[in-house]
């Protein structure tokens, strides 16, 4: 949740995302901070590096959790939690990483260690995040994992 508000307030957004409005947001601190308005001698130039790498990463998380987005892949996501057995799971932070046997990951924000310890001791791992975390946690999909031959 924490690097959700951070780039929450990055963008000066408030309430819902949308999409129309980060782009246009994003345009705007991109003019702002690109590296290329500075001197590679200027001191601000290693801050508009690092401002502006951030105001990307920014903007691609934003959009992948946005309502629009999700809405958008709802079928997909639908038939991957319904469908998919779970091949590895993972918590950092309050960030619960899920891999799914078609090779998709999920990362589902908020989730709290006693949630995570009865995803552990669950009998079927895939029944208790059914009921407890694919609706009730703010979601976005990571990107495919590579399939090993």
């Amino acid at each position: 949740m924490k690097r959700i508000n951070e780039y929450k307030k990055l963008f000066s957004i408030e309430e819902e995302i949308d999409l129309k409005d980060l782009k246009t947001k994003y345009r705007n601190l991109v003019k702002d901070w690109h590296p290329d308005k500075f001197q590679s001698d200027d001191e601000k130039f290693a801050e508009a590096e690092l401002k502006s790498q951030q105001i990307i990463d920014g903007y691609h998380f934003l959009i992948s959790i946005s309502p629009e987005t999700k809405e958008a892949n709802a079928v997909e996501y639908s038939e991957t939690t319904s469908t998919c057995r779970i091949l590895d799971f993972d918590l950092k932070g309050q960030v619960l990483r899920i891999d799914f046997s078609n090779g998709d990951s999920y990362e589902y924000f908020g989730v709290s260690k006693k949630v995570f310890q009865k995803l552990i001791n669950s009998d079927i791992p895939v029944r208790f995040a059914k009921r407890n975390i694919y609706n009730d946690f703010l979601y976005r999909k990571m990107k495919k994992a590579a399939v090993v031959a």
